[in-house]
């Protein structure tokens, strides 16, 4: 059977996770990726297709090989109707963006392709129902985008595509660096080209069961759930929470790399404790009718230990600068780190670790930003919240001497 999927974003997650699992399927005829980037579409188109991304594992780096991968720039008018066509040919695409604040952003607005290219595909019988995954990190990626195409199309789509929210607790980064590129033996994504995908083995991708009629997934290997809502909350407000706190530890330690952190077992245990006793309380605390194992205490606890254990892989060599840029988004309100906060104190539970890491985040931004008054910087990226409800919060940050 013949099927396209379609990528946005020729990214870590896009690279070292969805084109791999579309090829390794054997499902896909035809493999498309949007890339506005043009030294990744000429090394690729230059390369055939054909690309290498890195696998750590917990004992070793593994090397895979990618082929037959058709690259296009929407900044190109030729590649833009190509890609408008592929959407509209596609029956499973994936946005895997750096935000979704940039699903709608200049002359290559993805919602704006995607809108194209899905009412060609609303039009035409012939054409196949779609899935969209959004794997951009946030629990509302999906409601976002489609939203966002919605704008470009207001007719909608039908039962044409179905955007999938996506649980996507596996690391990944691209390596920019020449020096650790040779260091560490990655391989580039093509010969000659100084970047490397180095993503983790950890491969439990979970996805909104399938709804269309008539819709069979090629992406096998994804594990469907019928409300994926609180595992998208679970890994945004315990597994991102955490990653995020134990980044700001080591970056307060003057550490480079996360798994310099799994070498200190005070910092290590004062992470799983956060995420235990804290986030964990309040996720559980929150999906408490839920029947699954993983919001039992002992499924948590395995949760939680598997987790941080994966954060210090010494094969996936994360920088610590990767895991706590962009302290100001990490601390919105409605963000890992203050959301998995909110969680706690309204199970009845005094988050005071997390604290700490809201804490650390505040003073890189203020170093970041040259500004002195650590309290009204606090309160203005809060700025839209109610006082009473910001109150408790800010003085926890600035109190906890845990």
């Amino acid at each position: 059977m013949s099927r396209t999927f379609v990528g946005f974003g020729f990214g870590a997650i896009q690279g070292g996770l969805f084109l791999p699992e579309a090829f390794r399927s054997g499902n896909f005829s035809r493999l498309v990726v949007s890339e506005i980037d043009a030294e990744s579409v000429a090394a690729l188109r230059a390369a055939e297709g054909t690309y290498f991304s890195n696998v750590a594992g917990s004992s070793s780096v593994e090397t895979i090989c990618v082929e037959g991968v058709e690259i296009l720039n929407p900044l190109v008018d030729e590649d833009r109707k190509v890609l408008v066509r592929a959407i509209s040919e596609a029956s499973e695409l994936a946005t895997a963006l750096p935000s979704f604040t940039l699903y709608d952003v200049g002359e290559a607005s993805v919602a704006a392709l995607l809108a194209e290219g899905l009412s060609i595909k609303v039009a035409d019988p012939a054409l196949p129902p779609c899935v969209t995954y959004a794997a951009e990190n946030d629990s509302r990626a999906a409601s976002r985008l489609r939203d966002a195409c919605l704008g470009h199309a207001p007719e909608g789509f039908g039962e044409s595509v179905q955007f999938s929210e996506t649980v996507i607790a596996k690391m990944c980064s691209v390596v920019a660096d020449p020096a650790r590129i040779i260091d560490e033996g990655l391989t580039p994504i093509v010969a000659g080209f100084p970047r490397a995908f180095l993503v983790e083995s950890f491969n439990e991708i979970l996805v909104d069961k399938a709804t269309l009629p008539n819709f069979e997934r090629g992406l096998s290997g994804f594990l469907e759930k019928p409300d994926l809502d609180p595992f998208a909350i679970t890994k945004f407000l315990g597994h991102n929470a955490n990653h995020a706190l134990l980044g700001y530890l080591a970056r307060e330690q003057g550490l480079g790399f996360m798994h310099e952190v799994g070498e200190s077992e005070d910092l290590m245990a004062f992470v799983q404790e956060a995420f235990l006793e804290e986030s964990g309380v309040g996720l559980r605390h929150k999906y408490a009718e839920m029947d699954d194992e993983l919001f039992t205490e002992d499924g948590f606890r395995a949760y939680a230990k598997d987790a941080v254990t994966r954060m210090v892989n010494p094969f996936l060599r994360d920088p610590v600068a990767r895991v706590t840029r962009d302290p100001a988004r990490k601390l919105g309100w409605e963000d890992r780190l203050v959301g998995s906060m909110l969680l706690a104190s309204e199970a009845g539970v005094k988050p005071n670790r997390l604290a700490r890491g809201v804490g650390i985040a505040l003073q890189c931004l203020c170093d970041e930003t040259g500004e002195g008054d650590r309290e009204a910087v606090l309160s203005d990226l809060w700025r839209d919240v109610p006082g009473e409800a910001s109150a408790d919060l800010l003085e926890l940050v600035f109190t906890s001497k845990i």
